[in-house]
């Protein structure tokens, strides 16, 4: 494609000539492509200007640039690299996403859950589904690569070009704050975008949580429908001067979808549902009042996309354990269960927690860490609300990333010890679990939280194999 095509419609001012582009780059670290444009991001702690001479070096034929450089190819000086990427992106491939039902999910914790909520509603119609998030990408049943919960653009855009090829009929795409604030979803129209809730998070990275918040509420500007938590504290504020319609759920306050006598046992959750369309009881295989608010939403979105009502019902009923969200773990017979769940934020452990107490015949034991180069501030409250709702802390490494796990072990060891909670500390993730299911007692419900569905440990900045699935199973096997 040539290089005027790919920026016809952004604002830009072209340096040199007219040129034949056959790829987009923004990763000083990846292959250069042989006549690609190099994208010259800036982002927080490095400036992709910085390495355009070696883009060029490498085969780059123009580069997109917020400051005009000394290199002998041509360059689209424009005000911002990020957005003008997206819509370059969009460009190479055609523009997918003006061709695609496309929904959004956002808020701090319930996106992954209620995205495979709301494909296993959309299945039940027969459409064909395409999913962006956090555990993985796919076009139906066939895994794609995921890196980020929400792609950089130039991927995104790839991958929409992929489902667009395929056929198909609806994209749930999980948005997180850092891809709104980093404008990879942006110019992308959202046909209705979900807010699960708001809660402490990503503090590092936004500095505040007003920013947390307004980076979220981007999403609703590019949004024609609203799904939103009424019960949220920050529920109605997030669509407040956005212009979209909105559709409320919620429990405690007055809602559109709401839910009454819950009732949460061992296997599951059931609720009667109530929504403009009619009332049923709703029966759910992932116990906790979290997965009652998961399936409002999966059942606003879908009334909002035109979804029939009995579609929603089997959709939700059908549904099976999402990997590692309160995910039950073989245990070779074993009178004590263990669950895997990718909590790693005060309210989701909270949560979590409130779900298992509410069933537990003995001990809840939650084993737990904090991730390292992330918010620190989190760290001593997610130890605090660890230890109210268990009965014993294995304080232990999550990914460390560049920190010394021992000093972020610390950190969560002060709200601890406030809980007055029972702990103890292993820092090798691996002996901490072997531990506490050597020490499992009777009818214990044994949480692993924080890693969830991932199957590497971050240290020092290398990704290591560790899947806790197979670690339970090897110690389980062992233990025989």
């Amino acid at each position: 494609m040539l290089l005027s095509e790919l920026i016809k419609d952004i604002p830009h001012t072209l340096i040199g000539n007219d040129t034949e582009i056959s790829a987009i780059e923004y990763d000083s670290r990846r292959e250069m492509k042989k006549g690609a444009i190099f994208c010259c991001v800036v982002g927080t702690f490095l400036d992709g200007h910085n390495y355009a001479k070696a883009a060029v070096d490498a085969g780059a034929a123009a580069l997109l640039v917020q400051r005009e450089l000394d290199v002998d190819v041509p360059q689209v000086l424009v005000s911002d690299v990020r957005t003008a990427m997206a819509g370059i992106a969009a460009n190479f491939f055609g523009n997918p996403a003006k061709k695609l039902r496309i929904v959004g999910v956002t808020g701090t914790n319930g996106k992954t859950s209620t995205t495979y909520m709301l494909k296993s509603i959309a299945e039940q119609c027969g459409l064909k589904v395409g999913l962006i998030g956090t555990i993985r990408n796919m076009i139906e049943d066939e895994v794609l690569y995921t890196q980020r919960t929400t792609p950089a653009s130039v991927d995104l855009q790839e991958i929409l070009k992929k489902m667009l090829d395929r056929s198909v009929d609806l994209v749930i795409m999980e948005v997180s704050s850092h891809s709104l604030d980093q404008k990879r979803v942006y110019g992308i129209d959202f046909e209705v975008s979900a807010f699960t809730n708001l809660t402490q998070d990503h503090l590092d990275y936004h500095k505040s949580f007003e920013n947390y918040f307004e980076a979220k509420k981007k999403l609703f500007y590019m949004t024609k429908h609203a799904v939103i938590n009424a019960d949220d504290a920050n529920g109605l504020a997030i669509c407040e001067g956005t212009g979209c319609s909105v559709t409320t759920f919620g429990i405690a306050v007055k809602a559109d979808i709401t839910a009454r006598n819950i009732d949460i046992t061992t296997s599951g959750v059931g609720f009667d549902m109530n929504t403009p369309i009619d009332s049923v009881r709703i029966e759910l295989n992932t116990p906790g009042l979290f997965s009652v608010f998961n399936a409002m939403t999966a059942a606003g979105l879908a009334m909002r996309l035109g979804i029939p009502f009995d579609k929603i019902v089997s959709g939700l009923k059908s549904m099976e354990y999402v990997d590692g969200r309160l995910e039950p773990l073989p245990t070779g017979g074993r009178p004590f269960s263990v669950y895997l769940d990718f909590a790693h934020t005060p309210d989701a452990i909270e949560n979590i927690l409130t779900a298992v107490r509410s069933f537990a015949k003995g001990r809840v034991v939650t084993l737990f860490g904090c991730g390292g180069d992330r918010d620190r501030s989190k760290r001593p409250i997610m130890g605090e609300a660890a230890g109210r709702f268990s009965d014993l802390l294995i304080v232990t490494s999550d990914n460390p990333r560049t920190e010394d796990p021992n000093a972020i072990i610390a950190s969560v060891i002060e709200g601890v010890k406030r809980s007055g909670c029972r702990y103890v500390t292993i820092e090798n993730r691996r002996e901490a679990i072997k531990y506490a299911l050597h020490n499992a007692k009777e009818n214990d419900c044994i949480i692993l939280a924080g890693k969830g569905h991932e199957n590497y440990q971050e240290i020092n900045g290398v990704k290591h194999h560790f899947d806790e699935k197979e670690i339970v199973a090897e110690i389980i096997a062992a233990m025989s």
